[in-house]
């Protein structure tokens, strides 16, 4: 007979493992971003590649994040996520070294690897996380330290960008994942336990994969380029117009397959339903919001990236707080009231930043607001991901994961096509009222940034609405704790 405390002790040190692997993988993201400068003069990039540091990534891990979630149903979930990790390290050295060998190309491809190893093994991760630990109690408290972790990630890969460029060059924010990759490979059989789908025949609706993912790929890349290329161009209604047509042949596969990528039954929980919805709009509302805060402190402000990195270190530790109680909150009330208060201070704080001066501080301009919004990303992706992943069968596990992954990373590509069009819309404007004068630039970037705060303060609202309308509260939340002590 097992003991009970060794049992426990095991899952808690999984729960770390998975949680460090997810952490990468957020923190990944946005990493690059303060170091996009030495890249381009480094590499020589011209302005409208450089981009694609970040957007291969981004374009890659939300394309494919749907089958890494099947692929870890139906081929264990363990051996998933060390295949993920084993794709994520290997494309970071790969990105690493193309500063060695000064190649744009081999930087550009690695980024993509990395997504690819990121859509492997995140979906897993947060699949092992709801099979190994009861629902109730016990995986909200799991759940809460996820979301601290990978809500964080995003400030974080901002924080530790900075400080790695200016102290041992930009190929360290790629080389720092290598032994990190490399530990969590080694130490996963030894704390994780496999699982995949009993009921499930191991085989792959190929055609839906495929049509999916292209479908996921064209939007993504349609959406994170349409700033750039335009809205109306032919490149933007192609790719836009492509994605719906994959989609809609992708629900006709899966209708008509035996073994479906998508088993739409799972869309008949409307919770299910619902908190993907609220999980887009949170990405599309708040993802973006660290974009617009950077170019703030560094365009307007004058800040240089290590001291732009250091200011998200409130933010950073303000949404691990509130996660953990989040955590404690939906076990006591349930997920539902818990996030409709979360998207309600996402708005509130974007809201404030809508207040943003172009002879502003840190104190008066950043702090308060970046704090409140934090809050509410504790608040709200917390109760997201237990509601997307509550009553959803062990079988189905790894979809729910990834469908819930997928929405977010989609949100945050559609916010920041949506935001960044809105703001160069508002800054355009208020240069041509100034007759182009360059003294007005200041004013009319902080009032871009102002309107997409703004936008992204009404994407937050709907995501409210979408909470109340959609989502249905747990019937006795209370009883969670009985619950899982009746399971364990």
């Amino acid at each position: 007979m097992p003991d009970p405390s060794a049992v426990q002790q095991r899952k808690w040190l999984a729960l770390a493992l998975l949680a460090m692997a997810q952490f990468v993988v957020v923190l990944d993201a946005s990493i690059t971003n303060v170091a996009l400068p030495s890249i381009g003069r480094d590499l020589k990039f011209v302005q409208d590649d450089l981009s694609w540091v970040v957007n291969s990534y981004i374009l890659i891990f939300g394309g494919f994040l749907l089958l890494g979630g099947r692929m870890a149903d139906l081929l264990g979930r363990r051996r998933m996520f060390i295949v993920g990790l084993g794709v994520f390290s290997v494309a970071s050295l790969a990105g690493g070294l193309s500063g060695e060998v000064n190649s744009q190309g081999l930087l550009i491809a690695s980024r993509a690897l990395q997504g690819l190893g990121a859509a492997i093994l995140s979906p897993a991760a947060l699949s092992i996380v709801t099979t190994t630990f009861a629902e109730g109690a016990e995986r909200n408290k799991a759940l809460g330290v996820w979301g601290a972790v990978a809500g964080s990630g995003g400030a974080a890969g901002v924080l530790l960008g900075g400080v790695l460029t200016e102290y041992l060059g930009w190929e360290w924010v790629l080389y720092v994942n290598v032994p990190i990759g490399i530990g969590a490979a080694l130490l996963a059989p030894r704390l994780l336990l496999e699982s995949r789908s009993q009921d499930a025949r191991r085989q792959f609706d190929a055609f839906g994969a495929l049509a999916v993912t292209l479908a996921l790929c064209a939007l993504v890349y349609g959406l994170v380029d349409a700033n750039d290329a335009g809205w109306g161009s032919v490149q933007t209604i192609v790719l836009l117009a492509l994605a719906v047509v994959l989609l809609v042949a992708f629900v006709a596969i899966e209708q008509r397959t035996a073994h479906p990528l998508v088993p739409f039954r799972i869309f008949r929980s409307s919770t299910l339903t619902g908190s993907n919805i609220v999980g887009l709009l949170i990405g599309a509302s708040l993802f973006s919001m660290f974009f617009f805060i950077s170019l703030y402190m560094q365009q307007v402000l004058g800040y240089d990236a290590l001291k732009a990195g250091l200011s998200y270190l409130p933010l950073a530790l303000t949404i691990i707080v509130s996660a953990g109680v989040a955590s404690q909150l939906v076990t006591r009330v349930g997920f539902k009231p818990v996030l409709a208060v979360g998207m309600l201070v996402i708005a509130a704080g974007l809201l404030w930043f809508t207040q943003i001066s172009v002879d502003g501080t840190f104190a008066s301009d950043i702090l308060g607001p970046s704090l409140l919004a934090a809050a509410g990303l504790g608040l709200a992706f917390v109760p997201v991901t237990i509601a997307a992943t509550n009553g959803v069968s062990g079988q189905d596990a790894g979809l729910a994961s990834g469908l819930i992954n997928t929405a977010q990373q989609v949100g945050g590509a559609l916010g920041l096509a949506v935001l960044a069009t809105v703001a160069s819309s508002r800054r355009t404007s208020v240069l041509e009222a100034a007759g182009g004068n360059p003294q007005a630039v200041p004013g009319a970037l902080t009032e871009s940034f102002q309107a997409a705060f703004l936008t992204g303060a009404g994407i937050a609202i709907l995501g409210f609405l979408a909470c109340v309308v959609l989502i249905r509260s747990e019937p006795h939340p209370e009883a969670a704790p009985e619950a899982v002590a009746a399971t364990a």
